[in-house]
């Protein structure tokens, strides 16, 4: 918000700036969650964390969006990946980017020159007032020198409703935002006054706006250039236009409204609206992370019990809610362990197994705690091999920090050795760190806690039904046992309790996100424990319906040894794509020609689907997602005898946008008919998907992060 008035930090030299948007339009949720953001030069672009949105072209040669430079990206570089440092937390980006196109560069320039004028006024009348205000360039913030007062100040502000910020013994902080009124500046000036002769308000805001007083901020300082001068910053300042380009953006996306999203290790499951209600509830929403304990009774209550069922459900000993994603769970359980070693005087522990299935982000998060990455070997059926498991742990026996294991594997199967992986590991004095995002198969049928594991984080935007809101927010919290507990991450403004104060931090904010664990918190009190096993239970029943069903068309790629998997199954497409030249992202985009959202690709094996229904699903939903792989197998099949062109197709082509469908000229093997409506189901509730194939290669080549023309807006209203 300053920066609508201060210049910009790029025009002042700076090559790297981070932030918060919190300011843009996002409550402070007791502390989250909130999106930063993370600006650079294009000479740093190939280096910046996390997704970077670049604009390429489609098939048709259309300007179309896309996620640029993956390549960076843990999946791809794991331990050499910068991306874990970083939680996407897409949804919050959204509201922050609403709220700034709702408001416009001229509505943002009112608010922000509203907060500036108030503080201004503020701090005069303090000064009138006796009281010294020690900076003297500001924006909305104010330090005051309250001496032997700041005490008695504090609670007199408390009585009248109003927290200040202790700064040491002898000074106090204030921050206004756009909320504070003229009568807030009047009950503040009374707070700290011995006198009940006030300055007068209207004096103090008319030397202001007639220049006689300083501004607050340097005059070289002051920022004269153009701000979100890109038109959609600038259409949509009413309520009615605004509502109708959400809907309109709304309407370009495959989400869980439409149809099932069967993306493998995401666990995308219903977010019940009784869930969710409670997040807009201001008692939730408008508490300052650091508020007095008194003032967040509630909260504190919500998170212990939050905590106490996590740790039944999981049979670990304690819980840290702080980490806001399963990266940083990951982070701040290896840190716990790297504490832990070092408490015993073995420092010198530093080197992490982990399977060669492994999700990316266990090599980064590894290599963040200053652990060396060591790869231990799966075998044909993609379980751990035991064999190099030995030989590792015995080969670094005297430096084995940890190994990092997700159960149910990767490869969506209950691997049958994990007591004994455990063991090998605790035997060479090793921890185990448990990888919980596959623990919406084990609710109610496995205590990961009584089976060998030492530490363990939850996504609770996976398993406990926050949504994942296109990447974000998110919870990571982690589960520990009691020699690890008091590793666990602490904090320097709220201190918790038990924990040592050389811990430190991995959020901002001490419990995380808690704005967003009401949602957890009502899915556990809804389900209750016998509703939670059945969830699980469900979620591994339909995978193996969805296994059975495809097997047929679709080699399963890995089962348990009696031939089922866990909660996700994983479909092999590189036959199909030596037969016939049909690939897995053929597929993934001829998917959404039917309506579907892709499942995960070519991960954790190339050229592959993974498949994950959870447990929301009912058959009929199950039985048209199948319906449409197995209609996309007979079309590839029809490539395979000839019948169609192997590179003039409806999968080649796919997905067909209806720009397609109005083009007077089509001159494809196959009918529009068939790459529209490819079954007749799909006449009822047709997605129409914004644009054709995007150009992946012409997207990294010509990375280009800005606004697409004005063109493309054409069709909004």
């Amino acid at each position: 918000m300053s920066l609508v008035l201060i210049k910009s930090p790029g025009e002042s030299g700076a090559d790297v700036v981070i932030g918060s948007t919190q300011r843009f339009g996002v409550p402070m949720g007791f502390g989250g969650p909130h999106a930063a953001y993370f600006a650079a030069r294009e000479k740093n672009m190939r280096s910046i964390p996390g997704r970077i949105i670049g604009v390429s072209i489609d098939r048709r040669g259309k300007t179309a969006l896309r996620m640029a430079l993956q390549t960076r990206e843990q999946h791809i570089r794991r331990e050499k990946a910068t991306s874990n440092i970083c939680t996407a937390q897409v949804l919050l980006g959204v509201i922050a980017g609403c709220y700034a196109v709702y408001h416009g560069p001229d509505g943002l320039r009112i608010i922000a020159k509203r907060i500036h004028r108030m503080t201004g006024i503020l701090a005069e009348g303090l000064k009138e007032s006796g009281i010294p205000v020690e900076n003297k360039n500001f924006f909305d913030t104010l330090t005051t020198l309250t001496g032997e007062r700041s005490k008695a100040i504090y609670e007199n502000a408390l009585a009248k409703g109003i927290n200040l910020r202790k700064i040491g013994s002898s000074k106090l902080g204030i921050t206004l935002d756009e909320t504070t009124s003229a009568e807030d500046i009047q009950i503040l000036w009374k707070v700290f006054s011995e006198s009940n002769d006030l300055p007068s308000l209207k004096e103090i805001d008319s030397d202001f706006t007639s220049g006689k007083k300083d501004y607050g901020i340097p005059k070289k300082l002051i920022r004269n250039s153009d701000f979100l001068t890109h038109p959609v910053f600038n259409m949509y300042q009413s309520e009615t236009a605004m509502l109708r380009y959400l809907r309109y953006l709304q309407d370009k996306d495959i989400a869980l409204d439409k149809s099932m999203i069967p993306l493998g290790s995401c666990t995308m499951k219903l977010n019940a609206t009784s869930e969710m209600v409670p997040i807009s509830w201001p008692e939730f929403s408008n508490i300052h992370p650091f508020a007095p304990e008194n003032q967040t009774e509630g909260y504190m209550k919500l998170i212990s019990d939050l905590e106490n069922y996590l740790i039944k459900i999981t049979g670990f000993d304690a819980v840290s809610m702080q980490p806001n994603s399963g990266a940083q769970g990951e982070y701040a359980g290896l840190l716990a362990i790297h504490n832990y070693h070092k408490s015993r005087g073995e420092g010198q522990r530093n080197v992490c197994l982990i399977p060669s299935s492994a999700h990316g982000t266990n090599p980064a998060s590894a290599t963040m705690t200053s652990m060396k990455s060591v790869i231990v070997k799966c075998d044909e059926n993609g379980n751990i091999d035991i064999n190099n498991l030995c030989e590792l742990a015995e080969k670094y026996a005297e430096k084995l920090a940890a190994l990092m294991i997700t159960y149910p594997s990767t490869h969506g199967v209950f691997e049958e050795s994990l007591i004994r992986i455990c063991e090998i590991i605790h035997d060479k004095g090793g921890q185990v760190y448990m990888d919980g995002a596959n623990l919406n198969a084990l609710m109610g049928i496995a205590q990961p806690g009584k089976i060998g594991p030492d530490v363990l984080h939850m996504n609770l935007h996976k398993t406990f039904c926050i949504p994942h809101g296109g990447g974000g927010p998110g919870m990571g919290p982690i589960g520990m046992k009691s020699h690890l507990a008091e590793f666990a991450p602490n904090h320097c403004v709220v201190p918790i309790k038990d924990l040592s104060e050389g811990n430190t931090a991995v959020s901002a904010a001490p419990w995380g996100s808690p704005g967003i664990l009401p949602i957890s918190w009502v899915y556990i009190q809804l389900m209750g424990g016998r509703g939670l096993k059945k969830s699980s239970q469900v979620a591994i029943l339909n995978a193996n319906y969805l296994a059975m069903r495809l097997n047929e068309y679709f080699p399963i790629v890995y089962t348990g040894k009696n031939g089922l998997v866990a909660h996700e199954c994983i479909i092999d497409i590189r036959p199909l794509k030596s037969d016939t030249g049909i690939s897995e992202e053929d597929i993934a985009k001829r998917l959404i020609d039917y309506g579907f959202h892709a499942p995960t690709m070519s991960w954790p094996v190339a050229g592959t689907l993974m498949i994950e229904p959870t447990e929301s699903e009912p058959k009929a939903e199950l039985d048209r997602f199948c319906e449409a792989m197995i209609s996309i197998r007979m079309e590839a099949d029809r490539v395979f005898k000839g019948e169609w062109d192997k590179t003039d197709n409806p999968l080649k082509n796919s997905p067909h946008p209806a720009d397609d469908l109005t083009d007077p000229e089509w001159n494809h093997c196959y009918s529009k008919e068939t790459a529209f409506y490819p079954l007749a189901s799909i006449r009822q509730n047709k997605y129409w998907p914004p644009s054709a194939r995007v150009d992946n290669v012409h997207g990294d080549r010509n990375i280009f992060c800005a606004c697409p023309p004005l063109e493309s807006y054409e069709d909004v209203e």
